[in-house]
């Protein structure tokens, strides 16, 4: 198999999670690190955009993308450190991500078992730090291993220089100057397990399970992700498209007093409250809307969560947005708050 492969004018339908329609001027996709510093070298890519493609499970494609699509396929998955009371994974940026945390556990080592059949890969994990159930991935990250296209250099940051936050990183906010290519986890032997999240505990019971281990949550955790947010490989989407908006206290009790049943959570900073987006959305009334005769054609919200925007099989990614974009507005007109979309948005201004 080749190291490097260009294709140009390539479809990019089956390289995303909510399969619109959309193409590449290139499509380059490389299978080592010299392959990678071969393909960024070239004339056509060296000096234009660059869009970096792992799964496409975080990310809207409201039209085309007029350069180089890059995709990583290097996949290999190793301990490099195998301590006695914690191991360094060090996995490749094109591994699967949820075959990741399986892996991890069949390895007796826990940490990643609340972020079980999160879509992607393991080289979109740092970027959007993902996070589910209580858990961010940046929690158990050593260091991230990323070429620096500014040097022109493959450089290792620890997880203090990632910049890791709620659902970002200094590779999210500066996407044209890195490229990850691997990521090296520190997992402990042994943890506290966090159970008390959204429902992982009732689901646990549901099981029959008392005394948990992190097989058993990361198997709670798939079962809820199951029955509450549709399968991208049956009908197209992208998982949760709004991040749960992060207010002052001071409003969050607010507006808690105004709607009692508006679920508020605690931050690790007693200034903030994180409040539930999909709660905000579904009280604005979009929960299961589909209108396949109106200006959005065949997009819609999921009627099994109000977060996730669907394409119920021939939406464009430009009514997507402009769904996206309405959904906001009535939040806002509502409750005064601003919601923003998680994936990242490429081919619209």
């Amino acid at each position: 198999m080749t190291a490097l492969r260009v294709r140009k004018n390539a479809s990019l339908r089956g390289r995303n999670t909510f399969g619109v329609e959309a193409r590449a001027a290139r499509l380059i996709e490389v299978r080592t690190d010299d392959a990678l510093r071969k393909a960024l070298t070239r004339e056509d890519v060296r000096h234009g955009p660059l869009l970096v493609l792992g799964e496409g499970s975080n990310i809207l494609f409201a039209g085309d993308f007029d350069a180089t699509v890059l995709c990583i396929a290097m996949a290999q998955v190793a301990i490099v450190d195998n301590g006695v009371t914690s191991v360094q994974v060090r996995a490749e940026a094109g591994a699967d991500w949820d075959a990741l945390v399986r892996w991890t556990l069949e390895h007796g080592l826990e940490g990643l078992e609340n972020l079980a059949l999160i879509p992607g890969t393991v080289g979109a994990a740092p970027i959007q730090n993902i996070g589910a159930y209580g858990v961010e991935v940046g929690e158990f990250i050593a260091s991230v291993e990323a070429f620096d296209r500014d040097t022109g250099t493959l450089r290792t940051l620890d997880a203090a220089a990632c910049g890791f936050a709620y659902r970002d990183s200094l590779f999210k906010r500066e996407p044209l100057r890195w490229i990850v290519t691997a990521v090296t986890f520190n997992l402990p032997r042994r943890h506290t397990l966090r159970v008390d999240y959204s429902g992982v505990r009732d689901e646990l019971a549901a099981m029959q399970v008392e005394r948990p281990t992190a097989s058993d949550v990361a198997n709670a955790v798939t079962r809820l992700r199951q029955r509450k947010l549709p399968d991208p490989r049956m009908i197209g989407n992208a998982g949760s498209f709004f991040k749960n908006p992060l207010v002052d206290t001071e409003v969050a009790v607010a507006l808690k007093a105004k709607h009692p049943a508006l679920p508020s959570f605690a931050t690790a900073d007693p200034a903030l409250n994180k409040l539930s987006a999909a709660w905000l959305i579904e009280a604005c009334g979009w929960k299961g809307w589909h209108q396949p005769q109106s200006a959005s054609g065949d997009a819609g919200v999921s009627a099994q969560h109000a977060l996730v925007l669907v394409n119920y099989g021939s939406a464009t990614g430009a009514q997507l947005l402009d769904l996206a974009q309405r959904i906001m507005a009535s939040v806002q007109q509502q409750f005064s708050l601003n919601l923003e979309p998680e994936p990242r948005i490429v081919g619209a201004s």
